[in-house]
């Protein structure tokens, strides 16, 4: 008889999260309160809003954890099609910011839905998956396919380019990881590339969006289009160097304090770390991101079932990627595609999702079993 390898959580994976989400809240307020104050508004603004996500992150992540995961198998499909309605919906109820409509409204608290949907995604072909021990057929490889198709879809129209490219790095890792042949996966490959050629040709991806892609590769470039691109990415790369060794300090910093880098406490909050806490204050936190993601690579090694290993994979590139991507683009070696940071960005969805795929991973390491 197996005897139990872990009768708790993994403690280092739930901590670093807490403290991950804890730096997320004091660096949006320390990037944020003098702009706020000099504006004439509550300069608790956003760490009040933030802290209440944290908050009620920490707690849907420790009941999630609770719940032994094989039981996720009874939710997946309600999820997943709850996912599909609510990507369908924000054409009809949501609201439109910067040529974009991803969002859900209700007063002061913004619902972004593709971040949830992609957690649905991992959860329902992980499932999917755990139910085949024998190995996938052409059929099973084809529903799959239906099964990310669909919302990855949804998420390309909205549009949100970030999250469909972190949705097809996590369906790719989940094929490879459930056995799908190579040659499968290269044909997947070639109708990828067809799929993106026809998005551009029947003008599902527009111009502004991939020229947003590739402006990074053209940082130099005097063409006025691609200059206003690379505008908030030449500002962030400012705001990074500004910081030399050991910053700033907490609530300095030009670039922050006056509010020359775009979307500073969302997409580009690495930048206010950065300038006020130098390269000190970075490694830092690439060590603490880090550490959380390779807490969640042992979880999904140790992991003695497919369905367990496979979600922990798939949560594993999605915090994997949006760290990577995230830091990549304010430095200028990866398009800005709007990717938040895992747990530091400002934003209530991000926060919820990294929170619940922690519960989900914490839930797996529950029960490892020698």
């Amino acid at each position: 008889m197996a005897s139990s390898r872990s009768s708790s959580v993994d403690k280092g994976l739930l901590w670093g999260l807490v403290i991950l989400g804890l730096v997320g809240v004091s660096v949006i307020y320390s990037a944020t309160r003098q702009l706020l104050l000099t504006a004439g508004f509550n300069p608790y603004y956003y760490l009040e809003r933030q802290l209440v996500w944290v908050a009620l992150g920490v707690i849907v992540m420790t009941v999630v954890s609770r719940i032994d995961y094989r039981r996720f198998e009874i939710l997946t499909t309600a999820l997943y099609i709850g996912s599909i309605l609510a990507l369908m919906g924000v054409f009809v109820l949501g609201s439109s910011q910067l040529g974009a409509t991803r969002w859900y409204v209700f007063g002061p608290i913004q619902i972004q839905p593709s971040e949830f949907a992609l957690l649905a995604v991992i959860l329902a072909m992980s499932t999917y998956c755990g139910r085949r021990p024998d190995g996938l057929t052409r059929y099973d490889i084809s529903r799959m396919l239906v099964m990310a198709g669909v919302p990855l879809m949804l998420i390309v129209v909205q549009p949100d380019l970030g999250t469909a490219i972190v949705m097809l790095l996590v369906v790719g890792a989940i094929f490879i990881i459930a056995g799908v042949p190579p040659r499968f996966m290269a044909l997947l490959g070639v109708l990828g590339g067809i799929g993106a050629v026809g998005a551009v040709y029947f003008g599902i991806l527009h111009r502004y969006q991939i020229l947003r892609l590739v402006s990074f590769l053209h940082q130099n470039s005097t063409n006025t289009n691609l200059q206003r691109l690379i505008y908030e990415v030449s500002n962030a790369k400012t705001a990074i160097g500004a910081g030399g060794i050991f910053g700033a300090g907490a609530f300095g910093g030009l670039q922050t304090t006056g509010g020359y880098v775009p979307e500073q406490r969302t997409d580009f909050i690495f930048t206010a770390i950065g300038e006020q806490f130098g390269l000190i204050g970075t490694i830092a936190i690439v060590i603490l991101l880090s550490f959380v993601g390779y807490r969640i690579y042992a979880v999904a090694r140790d992991a003695k079932e497919p369905m367990g290993r496979l979600m922990c994979v798939g949560i594993f590139i999605f915090f994997a990627f949006s760290c990577f991507e995230n830091i990549g683009m304010t430095v200028g070696i990866m398009p800005v595609t709007g990717i938040p940071l895992p747990l530091l960005s400002y934003g209530g969805s991000s926060a919820l999702v990294f929170f619940l795929c922690g519960g989900v991973v914490l839930s797996v390491s529950r029960r490892r079993t020698n």
